[in-house]
């Protein structure tokens, strides 16, 4: 008698993956990864220029983590929240704009603020993700540097 196993989540593929969080994967990996078949991960990046594999010869396509962190927002946005492409797109332009909008305050990262603890967590919340992004344009340059 068999058995059909549940998909496993995000946590449990990696666990079970033998890259590192940070490595590269395949269409093939990715499209397995956020259960896309590939040809709608080709489709998405000619839709949302934000999507940069890096082509290898031959058009092999590798994704960095940043790309596939993008590729659930924009399956979130387009599946779960029922934006249109456009919707979509306009949502990330508007979203990076903000982003790089607002100055990083590096003095404010240095020093805790011990007084509040719900401002400390606050200002987690508020500025995480610009962090990640610093963190993945950092990862990105060392690849780029690596490659040369």
């Amino acid at each position: 008698m068999e058995t059909s196993a549940a998909p496993l989540s995000s946590q449990e593929e990696l666990q079970n993956n033998p890259k590192s969080a940070s490595a590269f994967r395949t269409i093939g990996e990715v499209a397995a990864e956020i259960a896309l078949p590939p040809h709608v991960l080709r489709f998405w990046e000619s839709k949302f220029p934000q999507i940069k594999p890096h082509k290898r010869r031959g058009g092999h396509r590798y994704y960095r983590p940043v790309d596939i962190d993008l590729i659930r927002e924009i399956k979130s946005l387009l599946y779960e929240r029922g934006f249109t492409i456009k919707g979509a797109q306009k949502h990330l332009k508007e979203k990076k704009q903000e982003a790089t909008s607002q100055p990083i305050m590096f003095d404010a990262l240095a020093q805790p603020q011990a007084a509040n603890s719900d401002n400390v967590q606050d200002f987690n919340r508020k500025d995480i993700n610009r962090l990640k992004k610093i963190l993945h344009g950092l990862e990105e340059i060392k690849v780029l540097l690596a490659a040369s």
